[in-house]
């Protein structure tokens, strides 16, 4: 343990240690069922441990490198935002991306170039970072929305090297875990040299966990900032898609973004009510995760409602096809853009771990939204679309089928829902530059 720490830093560092290890052994079993039902989980094992090819240290060995350390899909998508941000503020930067999830993984390696590498996220074991970061060899470390792992905190320290929170999120649940365990945290916490928050109320409640105000930028949401940005080619290609699934450009197209379990189920048969309206209504579920694909498909069986999976087009088109499970990673944007009506998921009654999902993307493209009542975890954007009249809040299932009935009925109400949406996030237009601006000043 480094001794230039902070005795209370030391502390924490000593009691993390003796029960990381019971935590992570405990933890473990469903850790691993959830990667090998996501696959890829063998690949690049090694980098997990702190084991890197002889390919690896020779790409490492030259150039001036920045650490950016992530962990799923949308921890990836802002580190991806920010790191090409970065590198157009200097060209000579590299940059890596560390993740912990194979779908994280694959999205980043997608993205690679001369100037980026793509690494799986080392267990924060003493020896295990170390060894991650004689590796990388880093100027900076950024880490994305909350993930303060102590061991790599306390070894950057060792070595200077500042660290830098960025989008940085506390969810009210985190917030009082963290408050309750102050005492151990907030040590932890004062290894950050830069803390970026989306909104000016974030402040005081990272104060209360330890952060000084002078460490403290709010910059926006690098995550709310990325969500403007669309792909053209990616969304005629999607239409494209439908086309082949005989849904018609005047067909009302729902699109239920991040859905956890039951939800498929409750919008299924959602659509099979309103479809007595709107006849050719098709539904467009994109579940959290999509190792759960078969489940869905379990689930909704029962129901009779023919269901095409997105992994299987274009191949396997056919027109005669009530609804479309995405149970492929990435494209959760592109579905947004082609919706007429977005219905949020994580946020309905009877789900096992409710706080909802991010609404930024279909607010920033323009989407009337439709949420359940648990939006918990973006509680301050939530309040933001609701002050802007730019969405919807149900308080329970029950409730669904006439809020989209509403909205189907009225275009009116549709459109300017939608441009309010768009106003709502005036805000965090620009966020990544300045978060860039903020993490290229000395700490």
């Amino acid at each position: 343990m480094p001794q230039s720490l902070p005795a209370a830093t030391r502390r924490s560092l000593l009691a993390y240690n003796l029960f990381f290890p019971l935590v992570f052994l405990a933890l473990l079993p469903g850790f691993l069922r959830r990667m090998f039902r996501r696959g890829g989980f063998r690949e690049n094992f090694g980098q997990r441990v702190g084991r890197y090819s002889a390919e690896a240290r020779t790409r490492f060995a030259t150039g001036r490198w920045w650490w950016i350390h992530s962990i799923s899909v949308g921890e990836t998508l802002v580190a991806l935002k920010l790191a090409q941000e970065l590198h157009r503020h200097d060209p000579a930067l590299r940059l890596v991306i560390t993740v912990t999830t194979s779908t994280g993984f694959a999205l980043a390696r997608d993205a690679r170039a001369d100037w980026l590498e793509v690494l799986y996220n080392p267990i924060d074991g003493r020896s295990i970072v170390t060894s991650a970061l004689d590796l990388i060899h880093p100027e900076r470390l950024i880490l994305i929305e909350g993930e303060a792992w102590p061991n790599l905190l306390a070894e950057c320290r060792a070595r200077r090297i500042p660290v830098a929170l960025v989008n940085a999120r506390l969810s009210p649940r985190s917030e009082r875990r963290f408050l309750k365990a102050r005492y151990w945290i907030a040590p932890i916490f004062d290894l950050i040299d830069q803390v970026c928050v989306p909104e000016p109320t974030d402040v005081p409640r990272w104060q209360q966990l330890g952060i000084p105000a002078e460490r403290l930028h709010v910059t926006g949401s690098i995550k709310f900032d990325s969500a403007i940005e669309t792909n053209p080619g990616r969304t005629a290609e999607f239409r494209a898609l439908l086309d082949s699934l005989g849904v018609r450009d005047d067909a009302p197209i729902l699109v239920a973004g991040s859905t956890w379990a039951p939800e498929e189920k409750i919008l299924a048969e959602t659509l099979l009510v309103l479809r007595r309206e709107f006849p050719k209504l098709f539904l467009i579920i994109v579940p959290r995760h999509i190792e759960r694909s078969s489940d869905i498909l379990r689930d909704l069986a029962p129901l009779g409602l023919r269901l095409c999976r997105r992994s299987s087009l274009p191949l396997a088109a056919s027109a005669d096809c009530d609804a479309l499970l995405v149970d492929t990673t990435g494209e959760l944007r592109d579905w947004y853009a082609l919706a007429t009506v977005v219905f949020v998921g994580k946020s309905l009654p009877g789900i096992a771990e409710v706080g909802g999902q991010n609404p930024a993307e279909p607010a920033a493209l323009g989407k009337p939204i439709v949420l359940g009542p648990h939006m918990e975890n973006f509680a301050a954007l939530v309040d933001l679309l609701h002050y802007h009249q730019a969405a919807i809040t149900i308080p329970d299932s029950s409730a669904l089928t006439a809020a989209l009935r509403d909205l189907l009925t009225n275009p009116l109400k549709r459109t300017t829902m939608g441009q309010q949406a768009r106003a709502a996030l005036d805000s965090h237009r620009g966020a990544t530059n300045r978060t860039v601006e903020i993490l290229t000043r000395s700490p």
